[in-house]
């Protein structure tokens, strides 16, 4: 069932006047020797943020013209990879579970922007570019997804189940909800080590309503842990819209004795300075709540066409109004620092880069029967199964 006309006007907000710009030089081209990456730009955020027991951050943030670019570059590779998995899937080159991410990927990349890779996140099942973001690379991505070795888990972990422990990604989980209580753990040991590091763990709006959720938050609030809970509402949980499975969607208030912020989460400049903002806080006072107001494109996941529960009116309304990437290819834009045709450049540069990751990722080779028994056990831990009489079918894993 589509959202009545007021709840879907709320989804699809006008752009507002994105930009103030405040700098005494005129910006060149980045792409020229002599471009001023120093530069700095003070630029409004799209709309407000709304605090709950805290005084919001301000709306002006600072960038410049490579941080922008940048910008530019990896949500179009996030996005540019995540139609290519589309493809692939319904190519039977991907198979089992695949949630994509694309109309999100100004959450993954303003987070990135404001911490560093000693800080910890860990997330659900739509993970990819999450992991992307933390360092990983398309050739480790495609290679997971079609299940190869040479995936960023061996092959053996697929979509929902990207690592890449070393840069302090701790997961996508397949459990609706379970990846909030090892977060706080992540946190808890942060506190314990006085590294001064911070833990964001992601979940959808609909995993908000899980009561394992209320219990790590109570326990972090209690224990003032380095937790930072982003709740990525993309307005429907599977198929089923907010309104129909919380009777108050006001997710960054749900904390209740935990301050929260809602962000406009289809802001890559707003994401960026709530989190920055966040990771101030919790360092000093404890947890907090971020709610990403953003939006997703594709379904759920591959079997859901995304079209029944809402209208492809809203879905292209969303992408003229609020699409992320545009965003920001305005702002480049209107401050004249790359023009339309080297941003077009940059497009056809992924998309080889991302036909290329996929051709490698196809010649990696399938894992080992034998792989079946490994990373299960701590090594030199093993256990020994048996028949029921305790005389046949007996082995024992590595």
């Amino acid at each position: 069932m589509a959202l009545s006309t007021s709840l879907r006007s709320n989804l699809i907000k006008p752009l507002t006047a994105l930009t103030a710009l405040s700098s005494t030089h005129r910006l060149r081209s980045p792409f020229s020797s002599s471009a001023d990456d120093a530069t700095v730009l003070t630029i409004e955020t799209s709309v407000p943020f709304i605090g709950h027991n805290c005084e919001p951050p301000s709306r002006n943030v600072e960038t410049t013209p490579k941080e922008l670019l940048g910008f530019f570059h990896d949500m179009a590779l996030m996005r540019r990879m995540e139609i290519a998995s589309d493809s692939l899937y319904k190519s039977k080159l991907i198979r089992g579970f695949c949630h994509l991410y694309d109309g999100q990927e100004a959450v993954a990349v303003g987070m990135e922007a404001a911490i560093t890779r000693r800080d910890c996140i860990i997330t659900a099942y739509r993970d990819h570019c999450i992991y992307l973001g933390r360092g990983g690379t398309l050739f480790e991505c495609f290679s997971e997804l079609m299940g190869r070795q040479s995936g960023c888990s061996k092959g053996k972990g697929g979509s929902m189940h990207f690592y890449k422990k070393e840069n302090g990604f701790y997961g996508g989980h397949g459990i609706v909800g379970a990846q909030i209580p090892l977060g706080c753990g992540l946190a808890f040991a942060q506190k314990y080590s006085k590294d001064e590091t911070v833990t964001f763990a992601m979940y959808g709006d609909g995993a908000a309503n899980q009561g394992q959720l209320f219990e790590a938050l109570n326990m972090a609030a209690l224990w003032d842990l380095p937790a930072i809970l982003v709740c990525e509402n993309n307005h429907y949980g599977m198929g089923t819209a907010e309104w129909r499975a919380a009777k108050s969607p006001a997710y960054y208030k749900r904390g209740d004795y935990v301050p929260g912020l809602k962000v406009d989460g289809m802001d890559v400049l707003a994401v960026k300075q709530a989190c920055r903002f966040a990771k101030e806080h919790a360092l000093k006072n404890g947890p907090i709540i971020l709610e990403m107001d953003t939006y997703r494109y594709h379904g759920h996941s591959m079997s859901d066409p995304g079209s029944t529960y809402r209208t492809r009116d809203e879905i292209s309304g969303v992408r003229q109004e609020r699409d992320p990437i545009e965003r920001v290819r305005k702002l480049i834009l209107s401050h004249e620092l790359s023009n339309e045709a080297e941003l077009k450049s940059i497009e056809k540069e992924i998309r080889g880069q991302v036909d290329d990751a996929i051709a490698q990722a196809k010649e990696s080779p399938m894992p080992d029967p034998s792989e079946l028994f490994t990373n299960v056990y701590v090594k030199g831990f093993g256990i020994e199964v048996a028949g029921a009489d305790r005389k046949e079918v007996r082995g024992v894993l590595p």
